[in-house]
């Protein structure tokens, strides 16, 4: 290959820099910053962090196949998973995007691991992306020991499978049906030789969830397979592929863990509430205006409004609110001044998007976990 002269690289070099600072006072003007590039991990146990607070892990541990995982701004995508194991045992893998704290491996802040009796809500939410050619669970994976260990399996997995492909089932046996967050999921219980296991599995696939973790931790509790004085040591999400497993992404992932006791006005305690979603439509755009309102007795610090934003549609901006990540599964969450909502008061947001297809709106809507009734 053919060197340049001296002073033409120099001129080069001084010219890309004068872009990558105009790149940087661009986005200083306009209130963005450049897309971080995705992140492939093909490591057996490799991670990387992702939006500052989640880890994603590519947690290749049934085989000796090449597993990748793409970590993307919002979730992560399986880039490649070779090989197959049978379906009457383990999966291959568990790739997966979590908060907490995994094999010593802690999430950025995390305020994991938490005692159960200490936690007054742990909104979550998930957006998936499914494919036909493969042998999987999509699943949450919800840890609970006695103790706030980080460094190893912990005593009882509360498993939520959200969709099921081909011939797989959980540990153990079925013991019954139960009712949690709102869904009705068949109930399985059993033991793999490290830990106790208590699997919901939906009679359906389900795309997209947002829910209160604690409501599957309190129904744990309730069949004696923890305690309150245990820890919440991780919330996991992601996918057990037995057979292929390439192109299945978790598009969208938020978890967040409210501590600080049970009293009035405490952190992140729930409430009752009512939502109103006001729009205005115009081919291949909207805006939403929403507003919260607190209708229990108890304030409401630091408030988050979580809710599914159906496909096609994306967040372009917000006010008011921080609102995160820009599809699937959001969360909007109040700024300074208008973080609580008083006692019978509410607080307002609105949020420009784009979408494409047929134009919905949000099908629910859950304040703190807590889920809200249509203004």
């Amino acid at each position: 290959m053919r060197r340049l002269p001296h002073h033409t690289r120099a001129l080069r070099g001084l010219f890309a820099t004068l872009l990558t600072a105009l790149a940087v006072v661009a986005a200083l003007v306009t209130g963005t910053a450049p897309a971080q590039a995705d992140t492939t991990i093909c490591e057996q146990y490799g991670s990387t962090t992702i939006q500052g607070r989640y880890v994603v892990q590519n947690n290749r541990w049934g085989t000796s196949a090449t597993q990748c995982v793409t970590a993307t701004d919002t979730g992560f995508r399986v880039a490649q998973a070779d090989g197959s194991v049978p379906t009457n045992g383990a999966p291959k893998s568990y790739p997966s995007v979590f908060n907490g704290c995994h094999y010593t491996n802690c999430s950025p802040g995390t305020a994991l691991p938490a005692r159960i009796s200490g936690i007054t809500g742990a909104p979550s939410s998930i957006s998936y992306g499914y494919v036909n050619d493969a042998v999987y669970n999509a699943s949450y994976d919800i840890w609970l020991d006695p103790t706030p260990r980080t460094d190893g399996v912990n005593r009882t997995e509360i498993m939520i499978w959200l969709n099921k492909v081909g011939p797989i089932q959980p540990i153990g046996s079925q013991v019954g049906t139960a009712t949690v967050a709102g869904r009705t999921w068949q109930v399985w219980s059993g033991g793999n030789g490290s830990n106790d296991v208590l699997s919901f599995v939906a009679p359906s696939a389900i795309s997209s969830f947002s829910f209160d973790v604690m409501d599957f931790v309190r129904e744990t509790v309730a069949r004696g397979m923890a305690q309150n004085d245990w820890y919440l040591t991780s919330v996991q999400a992601g996918f057990e592929p037995w057979q292929n497993g390439a192109g299945l992404a978790v598009n969208s992932f938020s978890s967040t863990v409210n501590t600080g006791g049970g009293g009035p006005g405490g952190p992140g305690d729930p409430a009752a509430c009512t939502v109103s979603y006001a729009t205005n439509v115009w081919p291949g755009g909207f805006t939403a205006n929403v507003t919260v309102k607190n209708t229990g007795s108890s304030a409401v610090d630091g408030w988050k409004l979580g809710f599914t934003l159906p496909s096609g549609q994306r967040v372009t901006n917000a006010w008011n609110a921080s609102v995160s990540p820009s599809s699937g599964a959001v969360t909007a969450s109040g700024l300074g001044g208008n973080a609580q909502i008083a006692p019978g008061g509410s607080q307002s947001f609105g949020f420009q998007g784009t979408y494409s297809g047929t134009f919905t709106q949000p099908n629910g809507f859950s304040l703190n976990g807590t889920a809200c009734t249509a203004a």
